[in-house]
């Protein structure tokens, strides 16, 4: 027992606990009572994955708790307890966390916003670049001229389609779009050929000999086999998809989570700043953790 009391996460929850007890050196309210209460609420997770899951994914809940203890430890020393940073541009995280409470409708209201825009030029993409990687990947012919092609279009920057999708296309949504669909096309396709010319011959040669249509053959067989090679492509656009369509949203939006950030720096107001950063991240994280979800339980038959 006392070996688990010692661990580093319930040290740095017991620091994080004790420091509050300091003086503050800022003006106004801190709101500590923001920062305890999900600390107790991450504490009571730890403790829960400790007694109930297995080593690795308890020792995961444990290193994640650690980072984020040890992050508003420092991030508490260096604002309201030190005054190190100007409070202007950095507040103290009870003062973000509870503004994120309050703001949580129309912070919600623009995570839809952007996850509306992304879903659907992230899978769009996807949809197309699979089926048309699997075939391109399949015909030699068309196989090595769609590679030189595919490595010329895929190097320019989806960025730089910014500007001529807003002046040429009717909405901004639709400009933002058009962009996420080419931030996960070009690294999907590239995947998929790859992946598709990276099957082992055995296996191709195997379904040849049972007489496989070339149906069964490209979605049956090629297909999980390219999979692994398909999903390095399809997380690299996910990424990509997310920074442009900040990008984007800083530039024209009237909405989104960029344009939440955009719009308060400009006023100066870096308490909601922060917090509309942290909310990205999440999400981005919470977006990446599904993406891995799917991932492993369409390869559960390579374990």
């Amino acid at each position: 027992m006392l070996k688990t009391l010692l661990r580093p996460a319930h040290l740095l929850f017991a620091i994080l606990l004790l420091i509050h007890l300091l003086p503050n050196r800022t003006v106004g309210d801190n709101f500590p009572l923001y920062v305890i209460i999900p600390a107790l609420a991450l504490e009571a997770a730890v403790w829960f994955a400790a007694w109930r899951l297995k080593k690795s994914n308890a020792d995961l809940y444990h290193d994640i708790a650690c980072f984020i203890y040890f992050s508003l430890i420092a991030w508490i020393l260096l604002t309201a307890k030190s005054n190190f940073l100007r409070p202007g541009l950095f507040p103290p995280p009870g003062a973000v966390f509870a503004q994120l409470l309050s703001d949580h409708a129309k912070v919600w209201l623009n995570i839809r916003t952007s996850l509306g825009i992304i879903l659907q030029g992230y899978l769009l993409g996807v949809a197309v670049a699979v089926p048309l990687g699997l075939f391109l990947g399949w015909s030699v012919r068309f196989g090595n001229a769609a590679t030189y092609i595919g490595k010329f279009l895929g190097a320019i920057p989806p960025v730089v389609y910014i500007p001529y999708g807003i002046a040429l296309l009717p909405t901004f949504r639709s400009a933002s779009v058009m962009v996420i669909f080419l931030a996960a096309f070009w690294p999907a396709l590239a995947s998929t050929m790859s992946g598709v010319l990276n099957v082992e011959r055995r296996i191709i040669d195997a379904a040849k000999s049972l007489n496989v249509g070339k149906t069964t053959m490209l979605f049956q067989i090629i297909l999980p086999a390219a999979l692994p090679e398909i999903f390095i492509g399809c997380n690299q656009g996910l990424g990509v998809s997310f920074i442009l369509l900040t990008a984007a949203e800083m530039i024209g939006a009237r909405s989104g989570m960029g344009y939440y950030v955009k719009n308060y720096s400009d006023l100066g107001d870096y308490t909601r700043t922060i917090a509309g950063v942290i909310v990205i991240g999440v999400v981005v994280t919470a977006m990446v953790f599904f993406v891995n979800k799917l991932q492993r339980y369409l390869l559960r038959w390579k374990r």
